[in-house]
């Protein structure tokens, strides 16, 4: 069977490109308007004849089609995007965690300002909520019924069951005590405190007629009497405090009547979900593989990226052909044969692209927001020592003066 050779090499130039020659479109149909040439498919013709220059064409034969140059270009297009995209992601993981990627589908192009302060705050609330101050975990409050004569209550059926339907809680304060020493200074059965009537002759309104004089005690009398009731309740009566163990509450001391007591806790879950995002739809960044960056818009590149892109296609194009040309080392021909270079060009474009991405990565890493702070400080540091050098001008009323100190000697 004969074998048109022809339809394997370069004839010079190629066909149209169009998603019927591109293996995936990524940057087609970019300009506005189908008047207009598309930039990619500008570029993406005229590097194919560029490239088959580079690498001999005509004075040697290339054996690669258009569709071929096409791939590789189109290919060096989207290692470009995604070197970016990497280092972009990143550089702003803390400030796009929690990001809704249904508000922001795409940041590609997007200029993301701002600062971890959002991921340390939701980090401060769970501390927040374990010492009880503020936080996103709920704080829930039950009352329970103390009962006279009962001292132990279990919490796993009196909250956990029938609360909490069975979930795990922490129980963060019980509100077991006596009254506040204040409140019972003018309680006449308090046994250190002062009756009503004694109040009433002291604010002027009995034993004094008509009520034109009064005595008004002054403040450290309350505070005395006040502590004189805390003394006398630590002193002569039980003191007031519970205990828990293995989910009972027991309470001292044994109540004597029946009353109500106010426990605040929470529950296990929910302390787990402040810490986990809760939303199974995958609609708020959480890690690197759902950070909504995008393929780049070809039209935008500024000319230091294209040219990366071509360097880096012609070193995928070297690879290819290396790789067509290493499938038969040896061509026989009349009276010899001839020794293909598939396996230089193969390791030729591996070390250029191994330059090119180290290349890139080096320049991405010198802008991220570290490295542009620690710039702009050496810069306000070296503009600090140039000022200092200045020679500095007295001004005396209207007159502008500037001393110039001179040695005589004599």
């Amino acid at each position: 069977m004969a074998f048109d050779q022809n339809t394997i090499r370069w004839p010079g130039s190629g066909s149209a490109v169009d998603i019927t020659t591109v293996p995936f479109g990524f940057y087609l149909n970019e300009t506005p308007s189908k008047s207009i040439p598309g930039v990619f498919e500008y570029d993406c013709e005229k590097s194919a004849a560029w490239a088959a220059k580079r690498l001999g064409y005509p004075s040697i034969n290339i054996e690669m089609r258009d569709i071929s140059f096409y791939t590789c270009f189109e290919e060096s297009v989207s290692e470009y995007g995604a070197q970016v995209n990497q280092f972009n992601i990143r550089n702003n993981m803390l400030t796009l965690r929690g990001l809704s990627t249904k508000d922001y589908p795409n940041l590609t192009g997007k200029n993301v300002s701002g600062t971890g302060l959002p991921f340390i705050v939701n980090i401060a609330k769970q501390y927040g909520s374990e010492i009880d101050v503020g936080g996103s975990v709920p704080l829930k409050r039950v009352s329970i019924q103390l009962i006279k004569g009962q001292q132990t209550y279990n919490l796993n059926e009196l909250i956990a069951c029938e609360k909490e339907c069975g979930n795990r809680i922490e129980v963060r304060r019980v509100f077991h005590g006596p009254a506040p020493a204040m409140a019972r200074i003018y309680d006449p059965f308090s046994m250190t405190g002062m009756s009503y009537s004694n109040v009433l002759n002291e604010m002027g309104f009995a034993g004094y007629s008509p009520a034109t004089q009064f005595l008004m005690t002054p403040i450290f009398e309350d505070l005395l009497r006040g502590q004189a009731i805390d003394f006398n309740d630590t002193v002569r009566k039980s003191g007031y405090s519970f205990e828990i163990t293995n989910n009972n509450l027991r309470i001292f001391p044994i109540p004597t009547y029946d009353q109500h007591i106010y426990v605040e806790y929470i529950v296990e879950k929910d302390k787990l979900a402040s810490g986990i995002g809760t939303n199974a739809n995958y609609d708020v960044v959480s890690d690197y593989s759902n950070v909504p960056y995008q393929n780049v818009v070809y039209n935008k590149l500024n000319d230091v990226g294209k040219q990366w892109i071509r360097k880096y296609y012609l070193a995928l194009c070297k690879e290819v052909l290396g790789a067509i040309r290493q499938k038969y080392s040896t061509v026989p021909i009349p009276g010899g044969e001839v020794t293909l270079d598939g396996a230089e060009l193969r390791n030729e474009a591996k070390e250029e692209k191994e330059v090119l991405v180290t290349q890139l990565r080096e320049n991405l890493e010198a802008t991220t927001k570290t490295a542009l702070m620690e710039a702009q400080a050496t810069e306000a540091e070296k503009i600090q020592d140039t000022l200092r050098k200045v020679p500095l001008l007295i001004y005396i009323g209207s007159l502008m003066v500037s001393f110039i100190f001179t040695e005589y000697y004599v």
